[in-house]
């Protein structure tokens, strides 16, 4: 018989308890085992005023960020509604099923307001890293690091040329885009190169075709990570651009020494990082092996001599070709002592005209001048070291290795939704990128620390 369902008066009292609603297993459980804010709500206390009316709980807007980060909601005003709607994210907001949530609105004010004087969302990021470590996620013997382009929130109309000028009008009524940008060219002092185009409503964002087709504006988010678990050691926003990428690099590196006291032992990185003076820092001064390619381009494929095949003398600072002959940066003696670098930190090695106008094999070697150049760079000892570490076992393991930072920026923009930024400005792509790191740690946390438990198999037929 069909059965119908009863209709009958609401119950006037109902016994009701969300901690019945949630599963075991949700991954909000395990974030809310491993999320502390003790801290943080210290860390806060002195942005907030001793009298007058209390504010919303910061908690209770850094967890409802947490769930938005953490399951992909991008919209504030559509998180707010989620909260409203779904049990398990009541429960971790810690919200009664009368308690009501706050306005979309008062995220924003808070961001740009205290949030970002105090610096909130780096300390609740080095917060979760903290935790991360104490549970022996964080070995700190091999980082990775890379680079991942992330739309910025412009569109390509926005763009008027770099090289021309632009009137930005009265920059106390600009956005506060525009009023971060001109405050930062304030305090640099320096032009630079003209940008090819500049976004009125983004214009720190950069105009980029980096990952092909049509270019946009964009940033980059720079991740340094453990290789043991993959935990996220420090994230950092930068132009998208090699040079900006790596010196954020090196800012990561430094950051993470100077607060946790972690060197690695070795860097992974793509060939990015294999630039001479990447491999000069990392070698010379923080006595980090890299494993990285070596960012050569002296290889020639015309059939000539490339560079290795001449033979470097470091006793008397010169070259010798297949010959037997020198190459010397310089011929003669100066009465005032040249150092013979270039601006690009090289030092020209020639050889002599004599020597090339009679040798058998000058087609070889530079048939189409009359003496060979070679230039070599002040830190071509740790390309040296770079090129060595290359042939071991280690570096093809780090190659495997290398895959767990890009896996993690995959989850970044497929699962967490972080393809395209929402807020604008250094300022604001910082934001994003440190709370996505954030999220990914404790997910990682979960994963790691909460193993699920597998499925029952089901019985054959």
């Amino acid at each position: 018989m069909m059965g119908r369902q009863a209709t009958g008066r609401e119950q006037l009292f109902y016994t009701f308890s969300m901690e019945d609603h949630v599963p075991k297993e949700h991954l909000l459980r395990g974030i809310h085992q491993f999320l502390d804010l003790t801290a943080f709500r210290q860390h806060l206390e002195p942005f907030y005023s001793p009298v007058g009316r209390p504010s919303i709980d910061p908690e209770l807007m850094i967890r409802m960020l947490i769930v938005g980060y953490c399951f992909g909601i991008r919209s504030e005003r559509r998180l707010c509604e989620e909260v409203h709607l779904n049990l398990a994210y009541r429960w971790f907001c810690r919200l009664g099923l009368e308690d009501s949530v706050p306005n979309h609105s008062t995220f924003s004010k808070n961001r740009h307001g205290r949030f970002r004087d105090s610096e909130a969302f780096r300390h609740l990021f080095e917060g979760v890293l903290q935790r991360c470590m104490a549970e022996g996620l964080v070995r700190g013997e091999g980082f990775a690091t890379d680079a991942s382009i992330v739309k910025a929130d412009a569109q390509r109309q926005s763009g008027v040329p770099g090289n021309e000028p632009i009137d930005w009008g009265n920059p106390d009524e600009a956005t506060r885009p525009v009023r971060e940008y001109l405050a930062a060219l304030e305090e640099t002092n320096d032009p630079g190169t003209p940008r090819k185009s500049i976004s009125l409503t983004d214009p720190a964002a950069s105009w980029t075709c980096a990952p092909g087709g049509p270019a946009f504006f964009a940033y980059s988010t720079n991740y340094l990570i453990d290789l043991k678990a993959g935990i996220i050691l420090d994230v950092e926003a930068s132009a998208v651009n090699s040079a900006a990428e790596v010196d954020a690099t090196k800012t990561m590196i430094d950051r993470v020494e100077d607060k946790f006291d972690l060197k690695p032992e070795r860097l992974v990185g793509d060939t990015n990082y294999g630039s001479a003076a990447m491999l000069g820092w990392l070698v010379d001064e923080k006595q980090i092996e890299p494993h990285a390619p070596v960012w050569d381009k002296t290889v020639r494929e015309d059939g000539t001599f490339s560079s290795s095949e001449f033979e470097w003398n470091a006793q008397t600072k010169e070259y010798r070709c297949p010959t037997g002959k020198a190459l010397r940066s310089n011929w003669r003696s100066f009465k005032n002592p040249r150092t013979h670098l270039t601006k690009v930190d090289t030092i020209v090695y020639r050889s002599s005209q004599l020597d090339c106008a009679k040798c058998p094999m000058k087609n070889q070697c530079c048939p189409n001048t009359s003496i060979r150049k070679i230039a070599r760079s002040i830190h071509e000892d740790a390309r040296d070291v770079a090129r060595a570490i290359a042939t071991t076992d280690a570096y093809a393991q780090s190659r495997k290795d290398r895959k767990k930072v890009e896996m993690l920026f995959a989850h970044l923009k497929r699962i967490l939704k972080l393809d395209k930024l929402r807020l604008r400005g250094f300022s604001g792509a910082k934001d994003e990128f440190l709370l996505a790191a954030t999220a990914q740690n404790l997910r990682r946390m979960v994963m790691w620390l909460m193993p699920r438990t597998p499925k029952p198999e089901l019985a054959p037929a």
